[in-house]
């Protein structure tokens, strides 16, 4: 004996059309979970780290060492030893060839990229100020060194970029400065010197 019969006319029994709408609803409910579950990659944003980026480089495999020293607002001050203050960070700390070997499967690489990375990573208004100071020479020659300043948000946009030369230990000099406004805009850009190396009460 047959469970369904067709009623007069071809119509679908009643309980049979009663299974397949809660299979439809039972399938349209997995679908809108998976979509919950795993949202669309939103391609092509970015999430910015800093508002600001400074990297000063010397040439590859010179054995010297370079230190970024940088001031900001309401007395902030960052160097190898202070790499966090306020909202400017000091990423990377290095120190010519000291501490560039790594041993990778055995074998022992030399990694000859010189290079220190400072972010601000928000705009406080005030002046910030970025020295480059010799703290340590293997070779007793003068070092030009690149220094490099963008601004990140909301595109990437260089502000300065020049080669300076360090001509002995010890030597030191303002790369360059300036100064955000209350709203957050760049303004004068220059190269009037300050020392900031001698002053570690910070």
């Amino acid at each position: 004996m047959a469970l369904f019969k067709k009623k007069r006319g071809g119509d679908i029994d009643p309980f049979t059309d009663l299974l397949f709408n809660a299979l439809l609803t039972f399938t349209f409910l997995f679908l809108i979970a998976l979509l919950l579950l795993n949202p669309p990659a939103k391609t092509g944003i970015i999430d910015p780290k800093a508002e600001f980026l400074v990297t000063v480089t010397w040439p590859d495999g010179n054995p010297n060492d370079i230190d970024v020293w940088a001031t900001g607002p309401e007395a902030s001050k960052v160097w190898y030893k202070k790499t966090q203050d306020g909202l400017m960070h000091l990423d990377r700390d290095d120190r010519g060839l000291a501490n560039d070997t790594q041993v990778v499967n055995g074998r022992e690489i030399i990694n000859p990229l010189n290079q220190e990375v400072l972010t601000i990573r928000g705009r406080s208004p005030g002046e910030f100020i970025v020295n480059v100071h010799y703290f340590k020479s293997e070779t007793s020659e003068p070092v030009p060194v690149t220094v490099y300043l963008a601004e990140v948000n909301p595109v990437m946009k260089v502000l300065y970029y020049e080669t300076v030369n360090l001509m002995e230990e010890g030597d030191e000099l303002t790369a360059f400065r300036f100064s955000l406004s209350t709203e957050g805009k760049v303004m004068d850009i220059n190269q009037l010197q300050k020392t900031m190396v001698g002053d570690k009460s910070k």
